[in-house]
């Protein structure tokens, strides 16, 4: 955490040039907005270091669904991805630990094994039927790309190999389609998949 802490920081040499926090894309791509970015890790700074800016707490949950605004020649997504990937599991052991220290492991684990239930469940449903579709005249995530990546996940789970990597699943992309699954289903399922990698490393 330290070095990413040093990182968020903006530094002007002795030329003149503004050293940033993250690589640049280049001026004719999109890259994330610099200030927003900054703005949420000094946020996430101030939580691990134990104070709270307004009272606002940063979570491992937080990081997960963050997303910052776009513009030509802002930070390289490629490097603020990696960054943020490795934030969240810094914050979701602490939090686990934590968790472990005032309630017990085995509960923990409980609730693990409750939520690996549950994603199951849903995995194992027909494909076409996995969740809820959006109304007729409603757009949602396309069924088949949902279906296609779910059953790759499904076969890491019959395999008990937990070993797709977190940011692969928070960072998927699906394309929309009239009464395609429900947007909030589908990313409440993922949620679920990435807590369980974490949790078993």
């Amino acid at each position: 955490m330290n070095a990413r802490s040093q990182a968020t920081d903006k530094k002007t040499g002795h030329n003149g040039v503004v050293h940033t926090a993250f690589p640049l894309s280049p001026k004719r791509q999109l890259g994330y907005q610099q200030d927003q970015v900054d703005a949420f890790l000094d946020r996430a700074r101030s939580t691990y270091e134990g104070g709270t800016e307004a009272g606002i707490v940063t979570t491992s949950e937080d990081v997960r669904r963050m997303a910052f605004a776009v513009k030509r020649g802002g930070y390289s997504p490629r490097y603020v991805d990696a960054a943020m990937d490795r934030l969240e599991e810094v914050f979701f052991e602490r939090e686990r630990r934590a968790r472990v220290r005032a309630e017990g492991e085995e509960k923990w684990w409980n609730e693990t094994r409750a939520l690996l239930s549950d994603v199951r469940g849903r995995l194992q449903r027909p494909r076409g039927k996995r969740f809820r579709r959006r109304g007729v005249f409603a757009t949602g995530y396309r069924r088949s790309q949902v279906d296609a990546f779910l059953d790759r996940v499904a076969q890491m789970f019959e395999k008990r190999e937990l070993n797709l990597p977190p940011a692969e699943v928070r960072d998927v992309v699906f394309h929309s389609q009239w009464r395609g699954y429900d947007e909030e289903q589908v990313d409440a399922l993922l949620d679920g998949v990435v807590e369980l990698i974490l949790s078993t490393r």
